[in-house]
């Protein structure tokens, strides 16, 4: 496991060779620390599904560069494109319905495909480099609490730790400013608004957006 601090110059470029070989990364968003892999590929999905303890039927998201990048895997509506104009780079993750083709990794034996689009610099600059949408899942045992600290969440995880290949450490929380609610989940798949979960978004916030 390799362990960098956040702002080496050189971190982007390897957590995305990481990430092209079917590595996970521990890594920083807007929210709470992540666990990313290949979003499109079954093995390195399957990887972070270890790590995390996490039920094969429950989904993963993606974090995507921009919408550009997302219309290469789903369907934005436009429904989709009112909230991203909103809130996008932010703490949203919209549930779209995945293009005819995409199979594979978090797209595999469901209809939908999640994306994020970070307010964060280093998640922006690696969706970039890699080219590709990676996993954003909180880093924690699934059912647990997310801890806040690079150190704590490893404790955590205990032995499953050792399936990360790449640590991003950005402090305690990753985005400052005390404590932090993950990214609030709306499913627009259908062309409607649907909050599967609330967190840093609340829902009078979203329906006023319309």
């Amino acid at each position: 496991m390799e362990v960098f601090a956040l702002g080496d110059t050189h971190i982007v470029n390897r957590a995305a060779d990481i990430l092209r070989s079917g590595g996970v990364i521990l890594y920083p968003t807007d929210t709470l620390y992540g666990l990313g892999a290949d979003a499109l590929s079954d093995t390195a999905v399957k990887k972070v599904r270890q790590i995390k303890g996490r039920d094969e039927g429950k989904p993963i998201h993606a974090i995507v560069a921009d919408l550009a990048m997302a219309v290469e895997y789903a369907e934005v509506n436009d429904v989709a494109r009112k909230l991203a104009t909103k809130f996008l780079p932010g703490p949203l993750t919209l549930i779209l319905k995945k293009k005819a083709g995409i199979k594979t990794g978090i797209a595999k034996g469901i209809n939908t495909f999640g994306i994020r689009i970070p307010d964060n610099r280093f998640c922006l600059d690696l969706a970039q480099e890699f080219r590709k949408p990676f996993t954003t899942t909180s880093a924690n045992l699934a059912g647990t609490k997310p801890e806040r600290s690079v150190e704590k969440i490893l404790t955590q995880l205990g032995e499953r730790a050792e399936l990360i290949d790449l640590v991003i450490d950005a402090g305690d929380p990753p985005a400052g400013g005390g404590e932090r609610l993950p990214s609030t989940v709306v499913d627009v798949s259908e062309g409607e608004l649907k909050i599967l979960r609330e967190g840093t978004i609340v829902q009078g916030v979203l329906v006023r957006a319309f």
